[in-house]
């Protein structure tokens, strides 16, 4: 399931979906919340915030996929 909040101001904040044409309710901006990036040091996928910092790791790319869904979508 996909969260969108709104602020008092009117300012949407979600997780992207194409399900929903956001263009509709006004022009969009969009930023990263995080990447997923394999390393092969440790040999597991890590899901990295905006900001760099490591928030969950797995064998998975797809665990790692969920897991950040999951995350950003509370």
């Amino acid at each position: 399931m996909n969260v969108l909040t709104f602020t008092p101001d009117g300012t949407g904040h979600g997780l992207y979906t194409e399900v929903v044409n956001l263009t509709a309710i006004g022009p969009l901006e969009m930023e990263r919340a995080g990447t997923i990036e394999f390393n092969p040091q440790t040999q597991r996928w890590e899901v990295h915030g905006a900001k760099g910092d490591l928030l969950y790791s797995d064998a998975s790319r797809a665990n790692c996929l969920t897991w950040e869904h999951q995350y950003f979508n509370h």
